[in-house]
């Protein structure tokens, strides 16, 4: 299994909240995979997200469209949410590899 680098840099204190978060939620996630989410977690639209939530939806997403068939299926013609039906599972299988505690299923009250 691959461990997560700490090289992805945290310039405000908002940004080592979202690193803290993420590294607690996937801490067995590949470091592309990590970088890459830590990237999408800055986006203007997860600004009024907490940090746990963020990491949350990024890394949900991230697997989404990277490791599942979800864009194949959208561009078979199957709607939005359709297609992250036949997902779901595929999805809660990387989290789990991943670490995450909680998959799609689980609620917060982060």
């Amino acid at each position: 299994m691959a461990q997560v680098c700490t090289k992805v840099k945290a310039n405000t204190k908002r940004q080592q909240g979202q690193l803290r978060a993420l590294r607690d939620f996937i801490p067995l996630a590949p470091y592309a995979d990590f970088s890459a989410i830590a990237l999408a977690m800055r986006a203007n639209h997860m600004r009024s997200l907490t940090p746990v939530n963020a990491a949350f939806l990024a890394t949900v997403a991230h697997i989404r469209h990277m490791h599942t068939e979800y864009d194949s299926l959208r561009d078979e013609g199957y709607d939005h949410d359709s297609a992250r039906f036949f997902v779901a599972d595929a999805i809660d299988a990387q989290l789990l590899e991943w670490g995450a505690p909680r998959g799609l299923d689980s609620q917060t009250t982060d």
